[in-house]
């Protein structure tokens, strides 16, 4: 009798048990895998996006699709081991071994920058805190009007250290958050200075051979050899091959090199208490005006993850994990004309099984001349952000450029209508006058910002 009501409890157990594994696998057990690969492949056939998107329930791979090429010129395709410049993902890893020297005593979040850097602008005010939490107030410098002219080439530690020392500082240390790359770039300095080992042989040491990673590593320049994807811009019809950044610059900001697979092993390891205590845990997920440290908070109707966006270069890369559910999302992307925030809502959504239509794509394009593009050039303000924006002509292509910020593409979609879909934006453009328009309504992220002609510029 004991024997038969051990068997009974047990059973009870694991009936228990069954019941919660099928609750919490629900999703990833009947969600619609054909619809999504129809939405990538329509994604890719409309020359929307080139890339892998990998789903995890649980330390299960769920999903993972790869569309479009990781190399155009000799048509090679993308495939499950493709590994991707993951740019500012890097920075969860950055701040991930900060963390694990505040966990070893070696260093604290109150610790100022004064003691590594005291040229630094602030630095007797800034801590480590403040550079993990963007609230630092030390000038991007990858926003500066001149890197596009430089980020090619690589550079020193000394001569970043330079730039920094001699850029301003942009408010108070702690009375707000602006990111920066210069904040993990600095992380990354001191990581070494504390250490005394190489970025890359920490995150070789720290992450990468704890966790068995195999694809995961410091960037150099790419290796198409080795399954390393090419990033490459939609102009002029046809997918073109971007610039590549020296990856001495973004550093601990931004020169990881991964797959889809070993960024979801990494940010599940991290909220599995494998990588840093629960402590920090804690402290990297509790937001601050909107930032953690090195992780984001991402809503999702009524569930939210932890994560990531990156992107250098051609490449796009998102990483988020759904503490409730258990559920890793990685999409990494060489390639890409279309918002990433649409592309994800589109793959969770038809995860979590939420009305999801897929777009047609077929929205009518046009191509202006460069005389037709002449009523568009010019410098436009709005007294609802701070910043500028100039529209000019380089080339053949008319391109948008916001204060402090990299220009990029637009697509006319009508004489009024512009667009940039890797971010999301739509300008539309009225007030015809004396052959220039005069003002234009920027749409993005469900805002809509008035802007007004300042000044015209002849290209």
């Amino acid at each position: 009798m004991r024997v038969l009501r051990f068997k009974n409890v047990l059973l009870g157990l694991l009936i228990v048990v069954l019941m919660q594994s099928l609750a919490l696998g629900q999703s990833s057990a009947i969600f619609d895998k054909q619809k999504l690969d129809t939405y990538l492949e329509k994604l890719a056939e409309k020359n929307k996006m080139m890339g892998s998107l990998t789903i995890d329930s649980a330390g299960s791979t769920v999903y993972h699709k790869s569309v479009g090429f990781r190399d155009v010129e000799n048509n090679i395709q993308a495939n499950t081991d493709t590994k991707y410049r993951i740019g500012s993902i890097t920075k969860t890893h950055t701040a991930t071994m900060i963390m694990q020297l505040v966990d070893e005593d070696k260093l604290a979040l109150s610790t100022p920058l004064a003691g590594f850097y005291p040229q630094i602008p602030q630095a007797e005010n800034i801590t480590i805190e403040h550079l993990l939490r963007h609230q630092s107030g030390l000038y991007n410098f990858t926003n500066a009007p001149d890197f596009p002219d430089w980020m090619t080439e690589p550079r020193s530690k000394e001569e970043l250290l330079q730039i920094f020392y001699e850029d301003d500082s942009q408010f108070e240390p702690g009375a707000q958050a602006s990111y920066s790359n210069t904040n993990y770039v600095l992380l990354q300095f001191i990581l070494e200075d504390i250490t005394g080992q190489s970025y890359a042989d920490l995150l070789q040491d720290r992450i990468v051979d704890p966790l068995n990673l195999q694809h995961t590593h410091y960037g150099d320049r790419i290796e198409p050899s080795e399954n390393e994807a090419l990033s490459y811009q939609y102009q002029g019809k046809k997918w073109r091959a971007a610039p590549e950044t020296a990856l001495s610059i973004p550093g601990g900001a931004g020169a990881i090199v991964s797959t889809n697979s070993e960024m979801i092993g990494f940010i599940r390891a991290l909220f599995n208490g494998k990588l840093v205590s629960q402590q920090s845990i804690d402290k990297m997920t509790d937001i601050e005006q909107g930032l953690g440290m090195g992780l984001m908070r991402v809503p999702f109707n009524d569930r939210y993850a932890f994560g990531h966006n990156g992107g250098i270069d051609g490449f796009q890369s998102h990483l988020s994990y759904f503490p409730e559910e258990d559920v890793s999302i990685a999409l990494a992307t060489n390639g890409l004309q279309h918002s990433m925030n649409d592309i994800l809502i589109g793959a969770l959504s038809i995860y979590f099984g939420h009305d999801f239509e897929i777009p047609s794509f077929d929205e009518k394009t046009i191509t202006l001349s460069v005389e037709q593009m002449k009523k568009y050039v010019g410098v436009y303000t709005t007294d609802q952000l701070l910043m500028e924006i100039e529209v000019f002509i380089e080339g053949s292509t008319l391109k948008a450029q916001a204060t402090g910020q990299q220009s990029f593409p637009l697509t006319a979609n009508s004489e009024t209508k512009m667009r940039f879909d890797q971010a999301g934006v739509v300008m539309e453009f009225d007030s015809l006058e004396n052959g220039k328009y005069q003002h234009f309504t920027l749409n993005q992220g469900g805002g809509s910002f008035p802007f007004t002609r300042k000044a015209s510029k002849e290209q």
